[in-house]
């Protein structure tokens, strides 16, 4: 039986007044916050970095103040999500919506979400496939600011020479990440 916030998501979307949607997927490493707008996934926040009211603050302001909470809207993120942490799927087939980045990060970013699964790239590596082979900085940058972690996978993306570098979501879960990947961990 729906609850009435989940008549109301289903309302408010069939009338075009649902411009993000977002709901909390389990995830090894705690709920995971994913948001979605008619254009594809936005965004996806760790538990331990993101403040939820945090992120529906930046949300309303940088897209929309049309908010709420409706998980089936993004039911298919959240199914592929689940795959994905059963080690079940290795490419994610979702639709995205780039606004949270612009420039050079969206460049980077979008470089980043091509890497093959179980494949790592470096810093320089990202950094030339976003147009400007010496900002290796700015790639790094790049990576602690994607909105859409996992999906696009930044976790990929390592130092020269293979050090894991930085990690959003700590180094443990890149580590992770890596691993139920199959890549080996210097």
């Amino acid at each position: 039986m729906k609850t009435s916030l989940e008549h109301l998501a289903e309302r408010a979307a069939a009338e075009g007044l649902l411009d993000v949607a977002y709901a909390n997927v389990d995830s090894p490493f705690g709920p995971l916050l994913v948001a979605g707008t008619p254009r594809g996934l936005v965004k996806v926040g760790f538990p331990a970095v993101y403040d939820t009211e945090e992120t529906l603050e930046e949300l309303a302001t940088k897209i929309s103040p049309r908010v709420l909470e409706a998980p089936a809207q993004l039911d298919d993120v959240r199914r592929q999500l689940d795959r994905y942490f059963e080690g079940r799927l290795h490419e994610f087939d979702l639709r995205l919506d780039w606004r949270l980045t612009d420039g050079f990060r969206k460049r980077a970013q979008q470089a980043i979400s091509r890497i093959p699964y179980g494949k790592t790239r470096s810093y320089t590596e990202i950094a030339r496939s976003a147009g400007n082979e010496r900002a290796v900085r700015a790639a790094g940058t790049a990576c602690g600011s994607n909105p859409i972690p996992i999906v696009v996978p930044c976790h990929r993306v390592l130092r020269s020479g293979g050090a894991l570098g930085g990690y959003g979501g700590g180094l443990p879960m890149k580590e992770a990440l890596l691993r139920l990947e199959g890549v080996g961990i210097p």
